[in-house]
């Protein structure tokens, strides 16, 4: 029988594989043309990271590069390293508080635990593999539709709030009778 406390996480950069490529390339132009929008730590922590894994064809300082650039030179680093992701992520949650604070509730009201809205996920060791099987993206998504009726927030970036405020992706959909330790005898 496994213990709750063995949670298995996987490295930041997983979320790659549930992302369109569109999507991965828009997320990167919101954060960097944002950039100044940003906690200075945050501002910090992403440019050290472009820096040493981003290369922008004519500049010797990546960081120094146009938003559109840098940003279109930084999906490969943003496929491959974890930390990129883990800043990348949370500097796009830190942009967008009112989405962070409603998916924060409403991932509560349906039973999930979650960090409080203020935690920086970025220094977790990664995302927790267990997801609800009850909730997929599309219940989630309409669920979500019918709590805040007036809330138009595209389904990706709704999606990409609830995988981040969770801090987890669907990699082992399981029953709510198997996330609950048994009261039972």
């Amino acid at each position: 029988m496994s213990n709750d406390k063995q949670a298995r996480f996987i490295p930041f950069h997983a979320i790659n594989e549930f992302m369109l490529p569109e999507y991965r390339l828009k997320l990167l132009q919101e954060v960097f043309g944002n950039f100044d929008h940003l906690p200075e730590g945050r501002q910090t922590a992403i440019n050290r990271l472009v820096k040493k894994l981003v290369k922008v064809a004519g500049f010797r300082n990546s960081t120094l590069a146009p938003a559109s650039m840098k940003s279109r030179a930084a999906v490969s680093a943003f496929e491959r390293s974890p930390e990129l992701v883990a800043q990348i992520c949370q500097a796009w949650f830190e942009l967008h508080p009112d989405l962070a604070g409603k998916v924060v509730d409403f991932l509560k009201l349906r039973g999930w635990e979650v960090l409080p809205v203020e935690a920086d996920r970025s220094v977790l060791p990664g995302f927790l593999t267990r997801w609800p099987e009850k909730d997929n993206f599309v219940t989630l998504d309409d669920a979500f539709a019918n709590t805040y009726p007036e809330d138009t927030t595209h389904e990706y970036d709704l999606n990409m709030m609830i995988v981040w405020v969770s801090g987890r992706l669907p990699v082992e959909l399981v029953t709510e009778e198997a996330e609950k330790p048994s009261s039972e005898g």
